[in-house]
């Protein structure tokens, strides 16, 4: 999708359909070599543990957010073959600032199926369900097309091609919930309840009682699913070489390409495929930089839940071990990057975010349904001149009662932006509450905060 000088071998390859005329066809799929890989494996041209190994080598961390190894959550799957397992595409893509499997689901459809068809062989399943957000109407149109096309050709249904093998496979649509991209809500709400969070340990989606209608299920991202057939067609060790192959945590810090949804003060929004591991500063100017030529005042680098950089920490390599090094609450996520240019108004933004995080709670816990609330009620008051000097420290006793203290990680979303906001620019937050109104003046992210009370 693009060259640059951060990464001036590399080839787009999730993307290189994107934008073509009909890309979404399966005629256009099969022209640029699509299914092959699953012929390949149906055919027993590559066996179900030939396809563990080589997801293996290839260090592929899931693209969803947390970053967890895909074949080892694999590996968490029961033996036992009396249970059926089903495999789901979590495509309930609603982070802040992220729109890279939309354009997955809505341009390359059968990308993403094949890698979901092949993720299911590997794993014995039989089952396929992809899960889209709700507003993806235009994806699960194409989607529900490229699986009615996929079995008309064969490769989907009751013995495909001869095999004896059988697969299966839907569209779900959401509802729009926020949590519902936390794998135990989406469970939730697949099995035809509210999206709410579940307890786990000992509820883990490929445990038996963790998963779809209690079975185990394996649970993969958009994004991640979408690499499997490049996987297995390179190669998992050549897969491995791009990126950043350092060890890292459970696994390396960032292998193969990522999709960056870049948005915000750049002059050229919008979706860049590039190797895990490239900076901050190379993704800006792959962005054409910022406008008007200001400078960074803030970077938030995987979605809202992710604490901000600053103007100096821009050469942070974005990948699943850089950026958590910065210091607690930061993260890769979805790594989908927000600059914010000099002139912005950090208090305002957010407001703008905690709002988000307090309308999105599934309301399962005290401390996020309440606190969340809270939070943005006292921000509100800040930024709009009625501030009182005791709300800095309210806002950091709110962050101190939410974070641990919920189902689900979705705590932690609500408070990082905020406790790190607080500790790098106090200087905002004091203005607005000593002098009634915001330092930016009259930029548009200064002017009166118009979203509702509650």
């Amino acid at each position: 999708m693009v060259t640059m000088e951060a990464a001036p071998d590399f080839t787009p390859m999730l993307t290189a359909n994107l934008g073509k005329a009909g890309a979404w066809t399966l005629d256009s799929y099969l022209k640029s070599g699509g299914y092959e890989q699953w012929k390949r494996a149906i055919g027993g041209g590559i066996s179900r543990e030939a396809i563990t190994d080589e997801v293996k080598k290839s260090g592929i961390r899931g693209r969803g957010g947390a970053g967890f190894p895909m074949a080892m959550k694999w590996g968490t799957l029961p033996p036992d073959p009396k249970y059926p397992r089903y495999m789901v595409v979590n495509g309930d893509e609603s982070e802040p600032g992220t729109c890279h499997d939309r354009f997955l689901v809505e341009e390359d459809p059968h990308l993403v199926l094949e890698g979901a068809m092949l993720c299911a062989y590997a794993v014995n399943s039989h089952r396929i369900f992809l899960y889209l957000r709700g507003e993806f109407g235009l994806g699960a149109e194409r989607m529900a097309a490229a699986i009615n096309a996929a079995y008309d050709r064969g490769l989907l249904g009751k013995n495909i091609l001869g095999s004896g093998y059988d697969l299966e496979a839907d569209v779900y649509r959401g509802a729009g919930a926020y949590i519902c991209g936390e794998e135990t809500a989406l469970i939730q709400s697949l099995n035809g309840y509210r999206g709410i969070t579940r307890l786990k340990p000992p509820y883990f989606p490929t445990t038996v009682g963790g998963g779809a209608w209690g079975m185990p299920t394996v649970m993969q991202n958009v994004q991640t699913v979408a690499n499997l057939p490049f996987i297995l067609k390179m190669g998992g060790e050549e897969y491995a070489k791009i990126g950043n192959p350092a060890p890292a945590g459970p696994g390396p810090a960032g292998t193969g390409p990522m999709i960056f949804s870049i948005s915000g003060h750049v002059n050229r929004p919008g979706n860049y495929e590039l190797p895990l591991g490239v900076t901050v500063r190379e993704l800006i100017a792959a962005a054409g930089g910022v406008l008007g030529g200001k400078k960074v005042k803030a970077v938030i680098p995987g979605g809202g839940t992710s604490a901000w950089l600053t103007a100096d920490q821009l050469d942070t390599r974005m990948d699943f071990a850089n950026v958590p090094a910065v210091g607690f609450g930061y993260i890769l996520g979805t790594a989908s990057m927000t600059v914010m240019s000099e002139d912005v108004c950090v208090p305002h933004c957010l407001s703008k975010i905690s709002y988000f995080y307090h309308h999105e709670s599934c309301g399962e816990c005290t401390p996020c349904r309440e606190g969340g609330a809270w939070m943005y009620k006292t921000l509100r008051r800040v930024i709009n001149g009625a501030g009182r000097p005791d709300d800095l420290s309210l806002l950091m006793d709110l962050c101190n009662n939410i974070e641990g203290k919920t189902l689900c990680a979705f705590g932690y979303s609500v408070t990082w932006p905020v406790r790190w906001a607080l500790k790098l620019w106090p200087e905002e937050f004091e203005y607005h509450i000593r002098e009634g109104k915001c330092p930016a003046g009259d930029h548009p992210f200064g002017v009166t905060d118009l979203t509702p009370a509650v």
